[in-house]
């Protein structure tokens, strides 16, 4: 063989290197163009994962506070891990935590959403008709009951909650004098009729409302220890035949109505659903906005 073609087999060989490793470089960057158009991709490393997550921000417990939320969209609620929609409404207010072993007090939501909540107090008047007016103005209603006006027919208001409704606590006797009471007297009249109300309802309430409405740091001690989440007073009131306002002329968002068992009671609802509709409200069941069914 010719010296020269001795002489240039290095060269061949280091030619042929040359090309298998360019070859490679392109499979490389076919490999990666394709997973770049996927989607798909290694990885990221730690401390990129750490600077995303940095960057998005802590996540917000929400707690006792309120947000904009859209109305059509879906959120999970800190306080039950779950997602409350509620007919296409996100609940934006979080019931707060007991604290200094009080419950806390609500006498509105604060919210950003048009709801409002109708309670209704004591059950002296027991109308099965009252039932079927709730049923055909489509409400759901917290039912704070007092022993002393169910006790001879505790059954009646079975068919309220089979309803959708829920009993609430308003304490044993209906002592409008509550307050005066001491401390242990107060907590065997809200956690007698809580252990009442699980008794014939299947559910232990989670609202008490005290007879009259006053309360003392005594009655919110107490309302904790029976395991009670919060009381409940109202901002406004459906009343003889008409609309009682503590705040304004009108309903607002968030308001907690109250509103009694009375012989009155169409008209009074009558009253309320006018105001509601007039104020362009959407009428929710309390526990249910606050995740406490």
């Amino acid at each position: 063989m010719p010296r020269h073609f001795r002489r240039s087999r290095p060269a061949g060989r280091l030619i042929g290197f040359i090309s298998l490793a360019f070859a490679a470089v392109l499979v490389t960057a076919g490999i990666w163009w394709v997973a770049a158009s996927t989607g798909a991709g290694p990885a990221a490393s730690p401390a990129t994962a750490a600077r995303t997550t940095a960057a998005a921000g802590p996540e917000d417990p929400g707690q006792g506070s309120t947000s904009s939320m859209p109305s059509s969209a879906a959120a999970t609620n800190p306080a039950t891990g779950r997602v409350d929609t509620l007919d296409g409404l996100v609940p934006d207010y979080v019931l707060p935590p007991i604290e200094d072993g009080m419950v806390p007090v609500l006498t509105k939501i604060p919210t950003e959403q048009n709801v409002v909540f109708l309670t209704l107090d004591d059950g002296a008047v027991k109308r099965e008709s009252d039932l079927a007016l709730l049923e055909k103005n489509g409400i759901h209603a917290s039912l704070f009951l007092a022993n002393t006006f169910i006790a001879g027919d505790p059954q009646f208001f079975e068919q309220f909650t089979d309803a959708g409704n829920l009993v609430e606590n308003h304490s044993m006797s209906h002592n409008l004098g509550f307050i005066q009471l001491g401390y242990e007297a107060q907590k065997a009249e809200i956690c007698g009729m809580a252990d009442y109300a699980e008794q014939h309802y299947g559910r232990r309430p989670v609202f008490f409302r005290p007879p009259g409405g006053p309360y003392t740091q005594a009655t919110r001690q107490a309302a904790a220890a029976c395991g009670m989440k919060a009381l409940v007073d109202w901002e406004a009131k459906a009343n003889a035949k008409g609309m009682d306002y503590q705040v304004g002329a009108g309903l607002r968002p968030g308001d907690i109505v109250l509103m009694h068992f009375r012989p009155e009671f169409a008209e009074d609802l009558a009253a309320f659903t006018a105001a509601q509709k007039a104020a362009g409200l959407k009428v929710v069941l309390l526990e249910d906005y606050l995740a406490t069914r």
